[in-house]
């Protein structure tokens, strides 16, 4: 707008000077040597404004004509530009699209178009890994590694390169050459996060974390989580050294994630063996209060060592009552009672249990009961038997694999804080039919179920996972008559130690029914 305002002054300004000279003619003599030129001023200043148009005029054709071939050039330069750009793109939907040829086609187009843009290689990189051609994606790297633009870009395609030959040390390297001369990268900081977690190098892996923090480069409650996790891992190792800065590691893993159960069982074995046991009964309290778990359990029985069973008894009753009635608690509970031989509160909780969900713990506690208690081999064999079948526990599970303790480190990938506390999800064939089984009888002893399958129950307990984890068959087992009224009451009597059931009898007794053989069943694999 101002533009235009300027241009109507202008003309404004000249037509003025025009109308000026008209009202006031005068005259105008050149001479120059023997020529003379007479005109009026207006004619002059005619003259004077054409001549200015005109030199104006050749002016920009000249420029135009001299800027002709620059202009070819570019003009020639973006068409060039245009058909790689449209080849790149047509080259990576190619490449998601899995087809080979027309990458590769396209790839070869984009080269002879843009053969310097970082893109183009990239495309020739992908088109190589999507034909499984793993030294030209390497070679496409690194060339890329002389380009200041494309070096990190570079270094991690050699970098994913190595991960996928499972060349651990050339993977390490590249990701340590990215993290120092880029601080901060996510994937190279994340690498060398693992890397230095699986070299059990915890001071390390803490200030590698860090720097992600810092940096932005992965979330807070992540990153808390971790630093818990590295923490718990530096404590297990200087437990057995120097205990009283293992104690100082568990503690802040404890301050910052109170949900890690082995932050909170560390933190209490070191307080307890340190002579501190009221802190350590608080660390497993405050860990009991978000998740009850088994092994809180036994670092809080064991929080006061020394003591005998009936004392632990009621440090565990004191420890359920934060959360009464969970599954957790009840099982610990039945664990002490018998450990202290009390039989009834045993069953009592044992009881409640398996009326609700007979895992496979609650079945072998409840064996174990009525071998201490009755010193009765049959039954127990019995609840074994049903233990096989029943669902299972929550473990630790990592990468597929069921294991017996938690570990910092999973030993299968190698992947920080791989380990979580569920139910391993094994599926088998469901029975026909469901068995009709009375847990408890009047007398406070329990019943078997006399129709059995032989199909095997569902391990699983709620949904199953997309997961299924490593089995191994065990050996089929001969099922076992329940023993004769005379001979369960009084094994020893009959000549029948507790842990040898005897010799077989020669024929089933009429109540019992013969039970069909059982296949052979699943059990959880641990592994080390």
């Amino acid at each position: 707008m101002i533009r235009y305002l300027i241009y109507a002054a202008i003309l404004f300004a000249l037509a003025a000077g025009f109308a000026w000279l008209a009202d006031n003619p005068g005259e105008l003599e050149f001479q120059f040597q023997d020529f003379t030129v007479r005109t009026t001023v207006m004619t002059a200043a005619v003259v004077a404004l054409g001549a200015l148009v005109v030199a104006r005029l050749m002016w920009l054709l000249g420029r135009w004509l001299f800027g002709a071939p620059r202009r070819i050039r570019r003009q020639m330069a973006d068409r060039r530009r245009d058909h790689g750009q449209t080849a790149l793109s047509k080259g990576f939907i190619a490449i998601g699209s899995g087809d080979r040829g027309l990458a590769a086609h396209y790839a070869a187009e984009s080269r002879h178009y843009l053969p310097h843009e970082p893109m183009t290689m990239l495309l020739g990189a992908q088109t190589a890994q999507l034909g499984g051609d793993e030294m030209g994606a390497r070679a496409v790297y690194e060339e890329m590694l002389a380009n200041p633009e494309t070096r990190v870009l570079g270094l991690r395609g050699l970098f994913t390169e190595a991960r996928r030959r499972n060349d651990d040390e050339a993977a390490r390297s590249f990701a340590e050459v990215a993290d120092a001369e880029k601080p901060g990268l996510p994937w190279a900081g994340s690498a060398v996060l693992e890397f230095r977690a699986a070299d059990r190098d915890w001071d390390g892996a803490l200030e590698t974390l860090s720097r992600l923090a810092a940096a932005g480069a992965i979330e807070a409650e992540r990153a808390k989580r971790l630093q818990a996790v590295l923490l718990t891992a530096k404590a297990m190792e200087l437990e057995d050294g120097d205990p009283a800065a293992a104690r100082e590691a568990a503690i802040q893993a404890h301050r910052i994630a109170p949900e890690l159960v082995p932050a909170a069982t560390i933190a209490s074995r070191l307080h307890t063996r340190l002579g501190d046991p009221k802190r350590a009964a608080k660390a497993v309290e405050t860990t009991w209060r978000i998740e009850p778990h088994p092994d809180l359990a036994e670092a809080y029985a064991d929080a006061r060592p020394g003591e005998s069973g009936r004392e632990r008894l009621k440090q565990i009753t004191h420890l359920t009552r934060i959360r009464a009635n969970h599954a957790e608690g009840q099982l610990a509970m039945a664990r002490a009672a018998i450990d202290a031989q009390e039989w009834e509160t045993a069953r009592e909780e044992l009881r409640s249990v398996i009326a609700t969900r007979p895992s496979e713990r609650a079945c072998l506690l409840m064996a174990e009961l009525e071998e201490r208690e009755r010193h009765d081999v049959g039954r127990a064999r019995d609840w074994l038997n049903r233990a096989v079948r029943a669902p299972r526990d929550p473990a630790w599970v990592a990468d597929g694999y069921v294991f017996d303790h938690w570990e910092p480190v999973s030993p299968i990938s190698g992947r920080l804080d791989a380990f979580e506390w569920k139910v391993p999800a094994v599926r088998l064939e469901a029975p026909d039919t469901e068995p009709d089984i009375d847990l408890m009888s009047e007398d406070g002893t329990n019943r078997m179920a006399e129709d059995r399958t032989g199909t095997d129950l569902v391990l699983a307990a709620g949904e199953p996972s997309a997961e299924t984890y490593p089995t191994v068959a065990a050996p089929q087992q001969e099922s076992v008559p329940e023993p004769a009224p005379e001979e369960a009451a009084d094994p020893i009597e009959s000549g029948h130690q507790p842990d040898d059931p005897g010799p077989e009898p020669e024929a089933e007794p009429a109540a019992a029914p013969k039970q069909p053989e059982k296949p052979a069943r699943r059990f959880r694999l641990f592994s080390s």
